[in-house]
This record gives structure tokens, sequence and C-alpha cells, in this order.
């Protein structure tokens, strides 16, 4: 769905806490020294029979549990499944359920196939009420909440837009869309135009003009990352860490015993250059990013994050947004359209709404980054 998604964070491993009887074990020599003989014998009998039930010396590391790592490609990007303890054969029936899932997500969301529900649904010129899997109509809902959230800056009927510049199903573009060309495809886009109706315990979208386009690429990595981590608890796996393209949640401890932790990346053509890391154990995570996912046109380099209001590509300095939130579709949703905000109002949007972000800069050759305060809880390192 993502088409070269920005930014997969990966994990890596944490610190180990260490406990010691040090302080305990002399507040009672300190006691015993003021005692008088019999006391002292008494004293000494119970701390020998302490000593003896309890061994001073640290138990011997439990050996690591193996991490089998699934991985694959869909969506047009790639999914990745690590689980603890398995043995072959279930990470081998495993591997079967990822992909017979991923692939009916596929069916469910994708713009690139013509046959798949939303592509029935953009294909339609009917403005009645369309019956959708439950699914697509809850995704649906929450990205017109956020939307609606972002001042539209978060827009899934974007699809013309996204189409014209090249970044969608059809082909890129040979010169620059000219202005009477993006401003009669911004007359195709708007939040306003689609509806989610439940009647009879039957979900419903609903179009007002023949030709709205949704484009749901947006979100599909973060729906996606959920429905893989349901199927884990599903399979009853405690421990995994999964992640589509650039959305990933994760759940339990490593193979050692530790948190899963999420690095994110810095914001070059470098892999695995570590720009902050973060625990993220019982939530997702996303980031959207302007620099993997481009083209040049006419001498200009060209994101494939589009504005909605603009109908161009973004031009600002803000070059990535991590976002963590209960779910990977929540923060995959808010990504994109922080993204699309700019830095200053990304940050106002975050600080009103509460939400866990960190804003990645580019001025000249330096990048500057900001968090929130909610993003700060989940900080291990930088």
């Amino acid at each position: 769905m993502h088409e070269g998604a920005a930014l997969a964070p990966f994990f890596i491993d944490s610190f180990l806490d260490r406990h010691t009887f040090g302080v305990r074990l002399r507040a009672l020599r300190k006691g015993i020294i003021t005692m008088d003989t019999t006391l002292f014998r008494a004293a000494l009998l119970a701390l020998t029979l302490i000593l003896t039930g309890c061994d001073p010396t640290p138990p011997a590391p439990q050996p690591a549990a193996a991490v089998t790592v699934l991985e694959g490609k869909t969506m047009g990007t790639t999914w990745r499944v690590s689980v603890v303890d398995r043995d072959k054969a279930e990470t081998d029936a495993l591997r079967e359920k990822i992909t017979a899932q991923l692939d009916a997500d596929d069916m469910l969301l994708s713009t690139w196939k013509s046959d798949s529900a939303l592509s029935r649904f953009n294909a339609s010129t009917s403005t009645t009420p369309w019956p959708v899997d439950a699914a697509m109509a809850d995704i649906v809902t929450l990205a017109l909440r956020i939307g609606i959230k972002t001042d539209s800056a978060m827009d899934i009927t974007i699809g013309p837009l996204v189409n014209l510049w090249g970044f969608g199903p059809d082909k890129q573009p040979n010169t620059t869309p000219t202005p009477a060309q993006i401003e009669a495809a911004k007359m195709r886009v708007g939040l306003q135009h689609l509806a989610v109706s439940y009647q009879a315990g039957q979900q419903f979208l609903q179009k007002d003009i023949p030709n709205l386009y949704v484009d749901l690429s947006t979100v599909g990595e973060g729906y996606a990352a959920d429905h893989l981590a349901q199927l884990m608890e599903q399979e009853g796996i405690p421990r995994y860490l999964v992640s589509v393209g650039g959305a990933l949640v994760s759940r339990g401890m490593n193979g050692e015993g530790k948190p899963w932790r999420v690095a994110i990346q810095k914001p070059t053509d470098r892999e695995n250059a570590v720009q902050a890391v973060v625990d993220i154990n019982g939530h997702g995570i996303s980031t959207s990013g302007s620099y993997r996912n481009y083209y040049e046109l006419d001498g200009k380099r060209l994101s494939h994050v589009i504005d909605p209001h603009t109908g161009h590509p973004i031009d600002h300095n803000l070059v990535s947004v991590t976002v963590i939130a209960p779910t990977a579709l929540e923060a995959d949703t808010w990504d994109t359209g922080l993204m699309v905000l700019g830095p200053q109002k990304a940050r106002e949007v975050a600080m009103r709404e509460g939400l866990a972000i960190y804003m990645i800069t580019k001025e000249g050759d330096t990048f500057t980054s900001w968090m929130s305060p909610q993003f700060a809880a989940f900080l291990q390192s930088k």
C-alpha cells in the first residue's frame, strides 16, 4: 500500500537492571553490634538461616530464548514478524497464516488491484450507500476523524492528486502538472464528500460526487500491522514484534527477556543510522518521511506526500514524523497529517491533542529534532 514507505524502524536490545542484597545485610550487621551476648547469638543464628536459605551468589543468567524472524513483501512494501520460542513447524504454519491475512488485507485496501474492495468502490459512480467490510468502515471512520483534527491535512480522498503526480497506479508524468490539471483534481478531493453509515448491522460508504477516489495507502500499513498483532494473539503468541512498512506493534519481551526496542532512523539514505530509541511495548508506532519515496521532475525533487490544500507535493523542511499511539493504525493516520502540516502546525496539533510525536526538520545540512512530552516517556536513548 505504502509505495516505497519511508523509515521502517527496527529493534535493538535494552539494558538489564541489577539488584543486590548489600544494603539489607549491612543494616542487619549494624543492628547486631548493639545487642547483648544472648541476643547476639540469636541474631547470628537468624542471619545464618537467612544466608543459608538465600544464596548470595546471583543466579546464572537464563539462556536466551530463540527468536524466529519471518519476512516478506506486501502492499508494495515489506513485512516482518519476530516471535519467541516457536519451533519450525509452528513458524511454518504461522508464515502461511500471515501471508494469507496480508493478501486479504491487500484485496481489501489496494488501489493497485482493480478487483480489490476499495477499487470497486472507487470505480463505481453510484452516490447511494455502498456496502463494505466492517474493517474498511472502521478505517475510514478513524481517517475522517483525524482528518478533521488536522484541518484536512490528512485526507484519504486525495487519490486524484496522488495519481496526477505519479505516486499512485498511474505512471509518473513527463512534465509538471499544469495549474488547470491540479485544480481539476482538487475539485474531486474533500473529506466532506465521503461518509460512513451503519444500518441493520451493515456498514456503508457513500460519496456525494460520482468520481470521488479514496486512497487508503497512507493508513494501510498501520491497519495491517495491527491485524498481524491480532493474529499473534489469536495464535497464543505472547512475545512478538510485527511490522508492515513503517508501522510496528510489539508485545511482551524479546528472546533475552528484555523489552523490544525500536530505533528511529536518521533521515538519510544510510540504513540503520539511529536517531532515537524507544520502548513501545503495548503500543503502535509509525513514521512518515518525505525523503525516501520521491522522484525528480523538471529539475525538482518531488515528495510523495501531497498537500490537499495546495495540490502540490510538500516543500517545507519537516522531513520525518514518528507517532506512538494505542494502535499502529492511529499512529499511521496521524503521522501523514502531521507530515503535511509542517513543523509548526504539527507541533501545535500534537500539544493540543496530547500526541506522542518525534519530528525531524532539516536546515541546510543540519537535522534538528523535537519531541512532545508524551513521546519522551517512551524514549530509551538518543
